[in-house]
């Protein structure tokens, strides 16, 4: 398999990964993060200075994709802990008239 391949099998498998992360679908989330595990494990040991400017397009693109679904998974982690602050009365940094007011004690 060429590093070309490898790096399109990557972006296929990061593209998935955000399809599952949109349809909440833990299966296909765990089968495109083991593509993407698998696929990374063949460009291991390939240096920057190795590459040409395909290489470095296709590399781009895999780190442009990888951002998004990490802002993904923030975004939902966020969610998530909004959701469970409001259940166990941790306090909220927004509330239904707005962001809390801090007050300053000298």
């Amino acid at each position: 398999m060429t590093r070309t391949e490898a790096l399109e099998r990557v972006i296929a498998s990061l593209r998935n990964e955000i399809e599952a992360l949109k349809a909440f679908d833990i299966e296909a989330l765990a089968a495109a993060t083991a593509g993407k595990e698998r696929e990374l494990g063949h460009l291991a040991g390939t240096r920057a200075e190795e590459m040409d400017e395909e290489l470095r397009a296709l590399a781009h693109e895999a780190a442009r994709l990888n951002e998004t679904a990490r802002v993904m998974v923030n975004l939902m982690n966020a969610n998530v802990r909004r959701q469970l602050d409001r259940l166990t009365g941790a306090p909220v940094a927004y509330g239904r008239k707005g962001p809390a007011q801090l007050r300053v004690v000298a």
